[in-house]
């Protein structure tokens, strides 16, 4: 090789480039990391109702490190997603120095019993809020489930007027459901769908017309249903219900 005047001379220019291109890299690496690259700004780029300018300073503190160039978006991303209200957050670099943050919040259906809320995709949440909403009670992994009840629940009631203020299914999935006026109905395991679709249908010319308050609907007869009225003595029934829970 050594008296190989042209292997000499490329390796010669593999070295020179090989050092050349260390030596821009140095560069580049120290010059990422001055001051002039910090980050001197965190913006929120969309209005937020839950999430708090203490909350966004809080973690602008604590998580948005280095500069511009060297911060790490996914940590700092996975930062702002741990906020109560955060249901998903984007983070993008801006030049010169700030970096913009757009934050997607929660948006709640119903309380999750008394731990926690329901977001909208049917999703379980851990977040304080006082305002009024309908409770899910149910096993745990079911709040999907429940959401998509809720809609048709919600939907069928509307022609009677009511809303359903309270949605409970067991574990081996009977559902019930409590309305805005207090009475409860009583669906059962199958044919949740069509036993309401008969009591709604029934409604006008059945418990619409009675005098005395009915506080519970059991809807788990095959061809009718049951009302409970409140100070009246039981009756026995010599028919079976149709289908148990």
């Amino acid at each position: 090789m050594w008296d190989k005047p042209a292997a000499l001379n490329l390796l010669a220019d593999l070295l020179f480039i090989a050092a050349l291109l260390g030596v821009l890299y140095a560069c580049l690496f120290h010059a990422v990391r001055q001051p002039a690259f910090a980050i001197t700004q965190v913006r929120v780029v969309a209005p937020v109702t839950h999430v708090t300018r203490q909350q966004v300073e809080e973690i602008a503190r604590r998580e948005v490190r280095g500069t511009l160039f060297t911060l790490p978006l996914d940590a700092t991303r996975a930062a702002f997603e741990k906020l109560p209200w955060v249901r998903s957050a984007t983070v993008r670099r801006q030049w010169p120095g700030r970096l913009e943050v757009s934050l997607t919040e929660q948006v709640p259906l119903a309380r999750w019993g008394r731990e926690a809320l329901v977001n909208v995709q049917g999703e379980v949440f851990a977040a304080a809020f006082d305002g009024e909403l309908p409770v899910f009670n149910g096993p745990p992994g079911a709040a999907k489930e429940m959401t998509i009840q809720y809609h048709h629940f919600r939907r069928s009631l509307e022609e009677i007027g009511r809303t359903p203020t309270e949605v409970n299914v067991s574990p081996r999935r009977a559902w019930q459901v409590r309305l805005d006026d207090g009475m409860t109905l009583d669906l059962g395991r199958e044919h949740v769908e069509q036993r309401l679709r008969r009591y709604v249908t029934a409604y006008p010319r059945t418990i619409a017309r009675m005098t005395r308050p009915v506080d519970r609907i059991d809807l788990r007869y095959a061809n009718g249903f049951a009302a409970r009225v409140p100070g009246l003595p039981p009756v026995l029934e010599d028919r079976r219900r149709a289908g148990g829970a």
